[in-house]
């Protein structure tokens, strides 16, 4: 399964690798809004799963958050590489001094990891293997040796940094093995690693999970007893109650959408685990729409709201809620106030739902 880049970019951030602040945009709006709030210039950088997005123009520089409104429209108007541009990452412009390739991927015929670092990122490690195969510097990785401290600093000494820059990417070095070895991962790449004026970063990011591995990995929420499957559709559901899952799953595609994942959040949830359920199904890449269907209960409407206000600021998605039952007032006045709008009837929010999923693939 490939992860955006923002998605990565989460992941990384969580194991403490340094990322340059930043949102996703779904609308030239909120791209005004998240320069505003960096109060810097930006790079809008479109949110598609393939790579040469620069030389493919779906990367643009905005110095003033008008401009990246306007760079935002454009970049949300295009394909790239064959792929619908729906997100924009808006992140503070750093001031490059250097960029490095760092990456680590699973080498089949040695039966082990294998991580590569190089001199010269920003572009394909495959055209640095072609043109200047001696600037790359690896070594294989048993996983039930690991991988230490001296190994990282070992990959490093060949790129010549200086003491501090050397301390930083070694550091930043460790933490990506951690993030490939714990999320399962066949890519854990990072292309640039910049050292900047502010320090040192992980500009780009790109994961791509052993899907085989996915019943393990639903990025910390399995520990949480949330049931999950994933599917093929086009539409995120969050249900509370395994009925009600499947009624929901059986709605959609009787009304010709398709489902992406039967999600269980269960009687009794509260707001922090809605808030984890909202932020899985955002995770998965196919998802245009998220589609909310609580019958509370147990399970009270207000606390399912504060669970979606609080996932929401990480999420670009369009959201479909539809709230009946305990504190229904309550729920609905609270996301109203918030800017969402709240179905009452779940054949009309599975109807909205299929119509926003559409709109989002044209």
């Amino acid at each position: 399964m490939n992860l955006y880049e923002y998605q990565g970019k989460e992941i990384f951030a969580r194991y403490g690798i340094p990322v340059p602040r930043g949102e996703v945009a779904s609308s030239p709006e909120e791209a005004r809004r998240i320069a505003e709030k960096l109060g810097t210039s930006v790079v809008l950088k479109a949110q598609v799963l393939a790579g040469g997005r620069g030389k493919a123009g779906g990367v643009k520089f905005a110095d003033t958050p008008k401009e990246a409104a306007r760079l935002a429209k454009d970049l949300l108007s295009m394909k790239l590489k064959g792929f619908k541009v729906e997100k924009v990452l808006v992140e503070q412009k750093l001031g490059i001094r250097r960029e490095i390739y760092a990456g680590i991927t699973i080498d089949r015929a040695e039966g082990k990891a294998v991580f590569m670092v190089s001199g010269e990122g920003g572009v394909d490690i495959e055209e640095v293997a072609e043109r200047s195969p001696e600037k790359i510097f690896s070594r294989h990785v048993d996983s039930f040796v690991g991988f230490y401290p001296y190994m990282a600093r070992e990959l490093a000494s060949g790129l010549g940094l200086d003491s501090e820059s050397f301390k930083k990417v070694s550091d930043v070095l460790l933490k990506l093995y951690r993030v490939f070895s714990e999320k399962d991962a066949q890519l854990a790449e990072i292309n640039p690693l910049v050292i900047a004026e502010e320090g040192v970063f992980a500009a780009d990011a790109k994961i791509v999970i052993d899907e085989d591995a996915l019943f393990r990995q639903d990025f910390e929420k399995k520990a949480r007893g949330l049931p999950y499957v994933e599917l093929d559709g086009s539409i995120g559901c969050i249900v509370n109650g395994a009925g009600l899952a499947m009624s929901t799953m059986d709605t959609l595609k009787h009304l010709g959408g398709e489902p992406a994942n039967f999600l269980d959040i269960g009687g009794g949830a509260g707001s922090e685990v809605m808030r984890e359920a909202l932020l899985r199904v955002a995770a998965h890449p196919k998802v245009k729409v998220i589609f909310i269907n609580i019958l509370g209960g147990i399970t009270r409407c207000d606390e399912i709201a504060r669970g979606i206000l609080a996932a929401r600021q990480g999420i670009a998605l369009p959201l479909v809620v539809r709230f009946r039952g305990t504190n229904e007032e309550e729920g609905i006045a609270l996301l109203r106030d918030a800017g969402i709008g709240v179905e009452r009837d779940m054949i009309a929010a599975a109807k909205l739902a299929i119509e926003k999923s559409k709109e989002a693939g044209r």
